[in-house]
């Protein structure tokens, strides 16, 4: 039981010099890579930089106790940062004690509701997110992630958390540019753009792949040392660029949420919604990476691992955290075998924030700027966007609902219709459930639909299979395909229905199936049902169905078509296909 919510006594007790040696390296290779991403993480979010490197501490430690993964980096991530941006600018200005005690809450209540829903076992609610819907969010967000940093690009003071707001914004502001920020942005994405597309340049020069993947990597780093030094010696500062300035040398805070009920209250929906999207990406990853190694993680302890680790943020004044996608890639890639891995980055953090704070302090916006912009481009996915459309015009076209709120209304916007058309798209599917009227394949026991195949048939017995499991939503699609059904076949005297594929029939559903059983009854035709599955029998058994049912339950649509195409029932040597026994043993 203890090792079920404490995942750390699966490894720990196991834990070797080798591990701690793979782990080490890929601390160090994290903790590089974190700094420039939690600066500039912040800074989207509307917080000081040093809020970044603080959600890059605690956070950390508390996954490696709870969380299941053994390569997922938590921390601040681009999405999740305009999310909490566009939360929190709705209840304090930027930049007051409210908005980053705001922030504190928010934090605290996303760990809350995540922790919750682990404990409740409430990890299923991230399928209600197709993935169309999800990489059309991402898609989204990526665009407005870039945009909002436009304007720290180029000097400006503008911001906006949709995208009409942020262009309109940006253009009624160009009068303003500031041309030295604006060339050292530019500068700093040429730079980062040549980092990442370096890589196949590397490996032709003979270069160990991991090796030019560890420098490509660096490249955010390499870009905000260059950048910082240039700013210090040619005091850019005096001419208007603006720099990270003063940064506090300490450990993290103790965080404080808001005492304002009115200010829990209105973060209460996005924390929600941030923990969700949060979530399903973390969990999507760490499946992923998990797979590689052949290894396991449980959705609902990855709810509590996230859930504690949002809590720690909050108590180390930090923002809202997740599983990274570009950190994890690094951490895995670079050989980190537990979450250990992450405890150690999160020393590594703390020793920058305590000891080298200072070295940031000529650190320019603009770089920071450039950092998000470079990295929110890499979640625009066209490719998905085409793939979908070929294949599946509905999910195309939510992905396309999706991509248009998120720019026009926002990213929360964009969460609750994604999660709207998701779940209007199942209910729009299995509400009309896919049925087809089968024959045998000749000489088989095998049964196809009667419009593909040639099979043989009969005009007095009509196999009708179900390919949905039948609930409230398609009860009365069903009762109008078997009508229309004995309707244009009036020669029918056995209607069978094979529900190989029906895993449930639901209250509603059953009702449904009383009043085909009595109808069919009035019109002179026998109802029957074949394979059907074992829960599902055990269900209509607790009700008075079978006992109504004017037909049989046979075990099979062979059984069926054996016993009723020549119009009479099975032998009493087959009786264990018929009726009375296979009530009690069918499925």
């Amino acid at each position: 039981m203890l090792k079920r919510y404490f995942p750390i006594l699966e490894w720990l007790p196991v834990y070797d010099r080798q591990t701690l040696s793979s782990d080490l390296i890929a601390a160090l290779i994290v903790t590089l890579m974190v700094i420039p991403q939690a600066l500039a993480y912040a800074l989207l979010a509307g917080l000081p930089a040093i809020v970044g490197l603080y959600a890059s501490i605690l956070p950390l430690f508390a996954y490696a106790v709870f969380g299941t993964s053994r390569t997922l980096a938590i921390g601040p991530m681009a999405l999740v940062s305009l999310m909490t941006g566009a939360a929190l600018i709705e209840v304090a200005a930027p930049g007051s004690t409210v908005y980053l005690e705001a922030a504190i809450t928010l934090a605290f209540l996303t760990g809350v509701i995540l922790t919750l829903m682990g404990l409740f076992r409430l990890g299923f609610f991230a399928n209600f997110l197709s993935h169309p819907v999800v990489s059309g969010l991402l898609s989204a967000s990526g665009v407005l992630i870039a945009a909002s940093q436009l304007a720290g690009l180029a000097g400006l003071d503008a911001s906006g958390f949709t995208l009409i707001t942020q262009l309109s914004n940006l253009f009624s502001h160009l009068d303003g540019i500031h041309w030295p920020t604006l060339a050292i942005g530019l500068v700093s994405v040429t730079l980062l753009q040549l980092f990442r597309r370096s890589r196949p340049r590397l490996k032709s020069w003979g270069m160990n792949a991991r090796y030019a993947d560890f420098l490509v990597k660096l490249g955010p780093l390499f870009v905000v040392a260059l950048t910082t030094a240039i700013c210090w010696a040619a005091n850019l500062p005096a001419f208007g660029v603006a720099v990270v300035g003063e940064v506090p040398s300490h450990l993290p805070p103790l965080g404080v949420p808001s005492s304002d009920l009115g200010v829990w209250r209105d973060l209460l929906v996005p924390a929600l919604l941030i923990g969700i999207v949060g979530f399903i990406e973390s969990v999507a990853l760490a499946q992923m990476l998990a797979a590689r190694r052949r290894q396991r993680i449980s959705p609902d302890q990855e709810l509590i691992g996230l859930g504690v680790s949002n809590i720690a943020s909050a108590v180390s004044s930090g923002l809202p955290v997740v599983g990274s996608l570009s950190r994890t890639v690094v951490n895995f890639d670079a050989g980190a075998q537990t979450p250990a891995a992450g405890a150690f980055a999160a020393i590594g953090v703390a020793f920058v924030t305590l000891y080298l704070t200072p070295l940031i302090r000529f650190l320019p916006i603009a770089t920071l700027a450039a950092i998000i912009i470079v990295s929110a481009l890499t979640l625009i996915d066209i490719k998905t966007l085409k793939r979908t459309w070929r294949y599946s015009y509905g999910d195309a076209a939510a992905m396309l609902a999706t991509i248009a709120l998120t720019l026009v209304q926002g990213v929360e916007a964009g969460v609750i219709a994604g999660v709207g058309l998701s779940v209007g798209l199942y209910l729009y599917r299995t509400s009309r459930p896919h049925s087809a009227l089968v024959g045998r394949v000749p000489g088989t026991e095998h049964f196809r639909n009667i419009q593909r195949h040639q099979v043989e048939s009969s005009e007095r017995v009509a196999l009708l299979r179900i390919d949905e499991s039948l609930y409230f939503a398609n009860a009365r699609y069903l009762e109008d395909t078997v009508y229309g059904l004995v309707a244009e076949h009036p020669e029918v005297d056995h209607m069978v229905l094979i529900c190989s594929a029906v895993n449930l029939i639901d209250a509603s559903a059953l009702e449904s199936l009383e009043a085909i059983n009595l109808r069919l009854k009035d019109s002179q035709v026998t109802l029957h049902l074949a394979e059907v599955k074992g829960p599902v029998m055990d269900r209509l058994k607790h009700s008075d169905f079978l006992q109504h049912l004017t037909g049989q339950v046979f075990l099979s649509t062979y059984a069926a078509w054996s016993g009723l195409r020549h119009g009479h029932s099975p032998s009493s040597g087959s009786r264990d296909q018929g009726r009375t026994p296979a009530k009690k043993d069918a499925g």
